[in-house]
């Protein structure tokens, strides 16, 4: 360790290297592991991320140490930036781990257009997509599904997508998991989450959800934006940012009410009872992990739905031939079991993400070809109307952080401060002087994500960068977003 230990309150914070902390209670055995600059470390003493981040250690089967990412902020349980990877055979799953928003995701679209061609109609393309898009609390989609159709939608991912119509093979390649968890079972699911699901396939929601029109705006590592398809400054993307809407919420929900009916003195005895776990070989930990798995694929679905959705209003814009390609997609609030070297040995290992990004390197399962030869695209979107980053995974993520890096810029102030301290107004003309044109369908959708109510994205990123967790490839520039 480079620094000596300083005290803050009854934690002891070490600097291990640039931006690397390890930060435990006195006497504390397990570390927590914080990825940060000096500014966003101090940013995390202002709330009880820090305190999550050290209760995340009292669990049981836990791998090397837990994980706190440069955009972690509090949250359930787990502070949002969370990570944790437990012992499949002694180790425990948490609902709280993985967030009520399960497969709260983001893809990127790469069109062949330039900003010069788009901006021009930017008022009339940011419309379409309004049209064709639903958003907001409690919005309905377009597509009405059975209770068999929905089964299969929980059960199969994009693969029931690819089957309908809405999505094509080159989608399914381009996503983490080929947009379908195989551990997935709809039984699984309760009645009242599935009501919840029935109607929302293919909607944006609320909250810090959107789809963004973006152009690149800086390039890191032309060789790999190359590769992932991004050739040149000015290029226009869509960013679509948005998760399993009220039917992940509510396997959420069931499960944590469940485990806290059955296993209350498991609880009991946790410094946080939002921790609420099931262990490994407990039937409940089995049966959640079907049901999470079948709202990941919900979550998939939707953003491919919302795709489909995205590639009608650009054509209608732009004509029949404008082409939307996939990037790719990836998971911020999942459970994965992925195979890591903990102590000299190979273990398959419950990775747990909360508000993080997997960040595979060049080489890994899973990947397709040219992402086996560069590493994995990373989507990190910026605040309201601020630049969002594509970075590429690494072998050092592997290593230092389970294969996680951050997944967004992460909240410095409540959706209820946001709401006293900026009107929609304010924002949307500052959002417009910056040539950025906004549509939501309401004004607390504007407000809540105010741009000052997150941390600095560019510093966010960099801390990876630096670190090495995730390297950057291009900086992407909004110029259009609806929201709910």
């Amino acid at each position: 360790m480079t620094e000596e230990a300083k005290e803050s309150g009854e934690l002891q914070i070490q600097k291990l290297k640039k931006c690397i902390y390890d930060i435990r209670r006195k006497n504390g055995k397990i570390p927590c592991h914080v990825f940060a600059s000096e500014k966003l470390l101090e940013d995390l003493k202002k709330d009880k991320s820090l305190e999550q981040g050290i209760n995340m250690t009292s669990m049981p089967g836990l791998l090397k140490y837990s994980i706190m990412m440069p955009d972690a902020h509090q949250g359930y349980g787990f502070p949002v930036g969370g990570v944790a990877a437990f012992d499949m055979d002694n180790g425990c799953i948490s609902p709280g781990g993985i967030g009520y928003d399960i497969n709260c995701g983001v893809r990127v679209l790469i069109s062949s257009f330039t900003k010069d061609q788009v901006m021009p109609k930017i008022k009339e393309l940011v419309h379409a997509l309004f049209q064709h898009i639903h958003c907001g609390v409690g919005s309905e989609s377009n597509v009405h599904l059975s209770k068999q159709e929905l089964d299969e939608v929980l059960n199969k991912g994009m693969q029931w997508a690819f089957e309908k119509g809405y999505a094509t093979q080159d989608d399914l390649n381009h996503c983490e998991e080929y947009g379908r968890m195989k551990t997935a079972d709809s039984s699984t699911v309760s009645e009242r989450a599935k009501a919840r699901g029935k109607n929302q396939l293919g909607t944006l929601g609320a909250g810090n959800h959107f789809c963004e029109v973006q152009y690149v705006d800086h390039i890191y590592d032309a060789e790999t934006a190359k590769a992932f398809g991004l050739t040149q400054k000015g290029q226009i993307v869509i960013m679509i940012h948005s998760g399993s809407r009220g039917l992940g919420h509510q396997v959420c929900t069931d499960y944590l009410d469940k485990i806290d009916k059955e296993l209350k003195p498991l609880i009991e005895q946790l410094p946080d009872r939002e921790l609420a776990y099931a262990p490994t070989g407990h039937p409940l930990a089995k049966q959640y992990l079907k049901a999470m798995s079948a709202a990941a694929n919900y979550g998939w679905c939707n953003r491919q739905l919302i795709t489909h959705n995205a590639r009608e209003a650009f054509k209608q814009v732009f004509g029949k031939d404008a082409e939307l390609k996939l990037l790719y997609d990836v998971a911020h609030n999942i459970c994965k079991i992925e195979e890591y070297d903990v102590n000299g040995e190979k273990k398959k290992v419950y990775v747990h993400r909360k508000g993080a990004t997997r960040a595979f390197g060049p080489g890994r399962d899973g990947l397709i070809d040219v992402f086996q030869k560069t590493g994995q695209p990373i989507l990190i979107p910026g605040s309201m109307g601020t630049a969002s980053y594509i970075l590429v995974g690494t072998d050092l993520a592997r290593e230092e952080t389970f294969s996680s890096t951050p997944h967004g810029a992460g909240r410095v102030m409540s959706r209820h401060e946001a709401n006293k301290l900026f009107t929609a107004e304010q924002i949307t003309k500052q959002l417009e002087e910056n040539h950025i044109y906004i549509k939501s369908s309401s004004w607390r959708g504007i407000t809540e994500e105010a741009p000052k109510a997150y941390k600095d994205i560019d510093e966010v990123v960099q801390v990876s960068h630096d670190v090495g967790i995730g390297k950057l490839v291009v900086k992407l520039r909004p110029i259009g977003v609806i929201k709910g």
